[in-house]
């Protein structure tokens, strides 16, 4: 596709923090290096996208998030059979939702996520939306101390924070799981990271991977984590997306948390996600 398609994107913030609607451009489509550019400086500005009326079947959003970086395969997700770099997140009464927290996505492997896609492929007739709150907003908003005393902070990350053995069960999964136990033990990441491509600062601490600031006593770690946990999630940071059929979020994982509400049990929810390999954080 010529790249002057890059020309005809239309961005519609959704607030000044965090969030915009992207029109004008067919993911599904191949996409020229400009447009892809584009999308990239989008995404840096607002840090979480959303395209509407997409028909993008697993291949082609494979193909697509693969245009910004090498593609993660969870260790513990079911995969699309014919795509393993595409994520079925399929929740229901027997399937419980996993993802109702405030969380960063795979902050357990020395190098974290750069982005990840994710399209709607069935959704329940009300609820199930997902809200993204911007880590760079919330650290912004510290007063000038606590910024002082976060950065230089260091903490760990650990795959069965959200991933506890007990939920794995039957033989096969408990097979799976200590496997992808054994290839993950606890990282080490900063607390406050300097964003590679923009040089702003966000923190880069959430409650579904994080265990433990270091050097902190389990009560002083406790408490500021908590503190910074409530913190990203107040609503002066944060989009909230109703989802529809056809819809695909693309955010900047690197400086974003999200949270998928569990509001449509016991209806079904259907999504696929396809995760962009990033870089070490600093």
């Amino acid at each position: 596709m010529p790249d002057s398609l890059s020309t005809l994107l239309s961005v519609q913030p959704l607030n000044p923090a965090i969030g915009a609607v992207v029109r004008g451009i067919d993911l599904a489509q191949p996409l020229g290096d400009a447009t892809i550019a584009a999308i990239n400086r989008a995404l840096l500005q607002h840090h979480v996208l959303f395209f509407e009326d997409q028909e993008l079947n697993p291949a082609a959003q494979r193909d697509f998030a693969a245009r910004f970086g090498a593609l993660h395969v969870h260790p513990v997700y079911p995969h699309v059979k014919e795509v393993p770099e595409i994520i079925i997140l399929d929740t229901h009464p027997d399937n419980q939702p996993d993802n109702d927290n405030w969380h960063t996505d795979v902050t357990f492997i020395e190098t974290p996520p750069l982005g990840a896609v994710l399209a709607a492929k069935q959704l329940p007739p009300f609820g199930g939306d997902t809200s993204w709150s911007s880590t760079i907003a919330a650290f912004e908003a510290l007063a000038a101390p606590w910024q002082g005393f976060l950065t230089g902070l260091t903490a760990l990350h650990d795959f069965a924070k959200s991933f506890p053995p007990e939920r794995f069960t039957a033989p096969e999964e408990r097979e799976r799981w200590q496997i992808a136990r054994d290839k993950n033990p606890p990282v080490i990441h900063p607390v406050v990271r300097t964003h590679p491509a923009t040089g702003r600062k966000g923190l880069f601490v959430n409650e579904g991977f994080t265990t433990r600031i270091l050097g902190f006593s389990v009560k002083e770690s406790d408490a500021v984590l908590r503190f910074l946990f409530d913190h990203v999630a107040k609503p002066e940071f944060t989009v909230r997306w109703r989802w529809k059929a056809g819809d695909v979020a693309f955010w900047d994982n690197r400086c974003t948390q999200h949270y998928a509400l569990a509001d449509y049990l016991p209806n079904r929810r259907v999504m696929h996600r396809a995760t962009i390999l990033g870089d070490r954080p600093v």
